[in-house]
């Protein structure tokens, strides 16, 4: 029995994988079972933030996996705290709490926000208004919270107290005028609904809007966050602070391991017993958080921002491309011919995309060598003009 046999005998069946067994890589080149090499611009979508097998990261881990690998969090870890630290100092956030996923790290958001709201206005304050495109999460509360139906369709009842409102000021205002609102999530670019970026004077209303009226802000960062954007998280570039921040994907370079931040206001609204995860804050994934963290400096960032605007000039107006959205290295292409048909050819000549909805989604690694990033976009526009 091959691999791709024994996989569809045995593996449930809810990814359409593409037909390639990826056996070993290093960097932003991986390689498959024939031996043939691929430029990675999906970094396991937004994942492996420094590529695969980065040396720094191995070294974090192994180091942590020779001391303790799993301790309950009824005990005190150096790297839980340490990443907690790290985290609030670069952001300026108050607490941390630390799960598996970028779904439970928005479940998280989603309880204290209920819980906030209930302390402070009552029980029957616990709406929570999210965007048409958006997408929060696969758990029924997340998908309740996610603003696309297609998404709901087949999993009924989800989780009642959520509206879906357009990136409007009118539309919340409306949502408010109906519901009594506990918070309003977003993303500020909404990434598997199109890699489509909020417009940032409608962010910084929703942010005084939702101060005046004290109702909390959480702003999902589970793509956009650790440098993705060209900035630590992307609300950094709207001129914003949610009040609740969660993330999860390239935090750990990865490892399973999602973070809900707190800022001043809700930072003690959870106490004890009112959440919890047992792997949680795991010492070896912390430590490869830790040494992710640590190298997202000033000069990383730049170099990101300087790699966007590489890719946003060679895709612009070329052919067979007809728009470029995103930030930072997530960048979105409408292309005249559908996403799949290019992402399956620039496979074939050897560099991996993403789709999202109807375009190519490209998330390659932070330290992605510009030579391989050249190489990659030739191969793309040259797809694209075929």
């Amino acid at each position: 029995m091959t691999l791709k046999e024994r996989d569809n005998a045995y593996v449930a069946g809810t990814y359409n994988r593409f037909p390639l067994e990826i056996l070993a890589g290093k960097g932003s080149t991986v390689y498959d079972e024939n031996g043939k090499a691929y430029i990675d611009l999906t970094s396991g979508i937004g994942v492996t933030s420094f590529g695969i097998a980065d040396d720094e990261w191995q070294a974090a881990i192994t180091a942590q996996i020779g001391k303790v690998q799993h301790m309950s969090n009824l005990y005190y870890t150096e790297p839980c705290a340490r990443l907690a630290e790290l985290l609030c100092q670069k952001t300026g956030m108050q607490k941390v709490f630390f799960s598996n996923s970028g779904a439970e790290a928005n479940e998280c958001a989603i309880k204290i926000a209920r819980k906030y709201a209930a302390d402070t206005k009552g029980a029957d304050c616990y709406t929570i208004a999210t965007l048409n495109n958006s997408f929060h999460g696969r758990t029924l509360t997340t998908l309740a919270a996610t603003g696309q139906a297609h998404y709901h369709e087949l999993f009924q009842p989800l989780t009642p107290g959520f509206v879906h409102i357009d990136p409007t000021m009118e539309s919340l205002k409306a949502a408010a005028g109906a519901h009594k609102l506990a918070a309003v999530m977003i993303e500020c670019i909404q990434g598997e609904g199109g890699v489509v970026p909020l417009d940032k004077a409608f962010v910084q209303a929703l942010k005084a809007y939702t101060e005046e009226n004290d109702i909390l802000l959480i702003v999902d960062e589970v793509q956009t966050g650790n440098g993705r954007t060209g900035s630590l998280y992307a609300y950094m570039q709207y001129g914003i602070t949610p009040d609740v921040v969660t993330t999860a994907k390239g935090l750990a370079g990865g490892l399973p391991l999602g973070a809900t931040l707190f800022a001043e206001k809700v930072k003690n609204v959870l106490g004890f017993g009112d959440h919890g995860s047992t792997f949680g804050g795991n010492p070896v994934c912390c430590a490869a958080a830790c040494s992710i963290l640590e190298r997202i400096d000033d000069d990383l960032l730049r170099q990101v921002r300087e790699k966007s605007a590489f890719l946003f000039s060679a895709f612009s107006g070329a052919a067979g491309i007809e728009t470029v959205t995103g930030m930072g290295l997530m960048i979105g292409l409408k292309t005249v011919k559908p996403a799949s048909q290019i992402v399956a050819a620039c496979m074939a000549k050897g560099v991996l995309c993403l789709t999202a909805k109807d375009k190519v989604r490209l998330l390659p690694a932070l330290n992605i060598p510009m030579d391989t990033l050249r190489q990659a976009a030739d191969v793309i526009c040259g797809v694209c003009a075929e």
